[in-house]
């Protein structure tokens, strides 16, 4: 099975300290993640690590993974978090977004808790593969308030979903098939959030820049735009 190329970048931002994201790539087992992690102090950095390597330990016990397998290892991820929380007043209240794609020969097998994305492009065309546990998705699009007022709502940041405080935790999953050619972009919100889908759309195009040059070019966007929150990025050439 031919390894994909891909180049991962993560920035604390302009305005916060610490970085609460954690990206991991595996390479041996396939396998790519991005955790946005919350609770304050050392919380969510702790929450995001821990997601993300009980992801890795637990598709590294099975035979021949799928996609079953990456959401029974969101599940386990889950459950990993919320003990740990439970173990260490400190950690009282942490969790974190997570998505994770496993890339099975013609395959590619998605995972999704939380706000942060996977996006695909090909052919100039930016498509986000799933859909955001957000109040503003799930909630707010679904009662019909128009997107203007969506983007300055105060429930605008809540998410209805995340690892450590989902309980029965939702993963949204997907496969889809490998297209020779296709960047898939995994990000969490400090880019997203703050850089349009057509200026991100133009970054991926640029033939010019190897997956290293995007990645950079994507942060700088982010930082350039505010930088407000921890920006992550990993891109795949699939």
């Amino acid at each position: 099975m031919p390894l994909m190329q891909s180049y991962g970048l993560s920035d604390p931002g302009r305005v916060r300290k610490n970085n609460e994201d954690f990206l991991l790539i595996d390479r041996g087992q396939n396998l790519y993640i991005v955790a946005d992690g919350m609770g304050g102090a050392q919380a969510g950095e702790t929450a995001s690590r821990l997601a993300a390597e009980t992801v890795l330990d637990v598709m590294g016990k099975r035979s021949n993974p799928k996609l079953h397998d990456l959401e029974e290892a969101f599940v386990e991820a889950n459950n990993r978090v919320k003990r740990t929380a439970a173990s260490d007043l400190s950690l009282e209240g942490m969790g974190t977004t997570l998505v994770g794609l496993l890339h099975d020969g013609d395959q590619l097998h998605l995972a999704s808790v939380g706000d942060s994305r996977i996006y695909s492009f090909q052919e100039d065309r930016l498509e986000s593969l799933m859909e955001d546990q957000t109040w503003v998705n799930e909630v707010g699009r679904r009662l019909g308030i128009d997107e203007d007022t969506l983007k300055r709502h105060p429930m605008r940041h809540v998410l209805t979903m995340a690892i450590g405080v989902g309980n029965p935790l939702r993963v949204n999953t997907r496969s889809i098939p490998r297209t020779p050619g296709m960047l898939i972009l995994l990000c969490s919100d400090g880019l997203h959030g703050v850089v349009a889908a057509d200026a991100i759309s133009k970054i991926l195009s640029d033939e010019t820049h190897d997956l290293q040059a995007k990645a950079q070019s994507l942060v700088e966007a982010a930082r350039n735009a505010g930088g407000p929150d921890n920006i992550t990025v990993l891109i795949l050439k699939v």
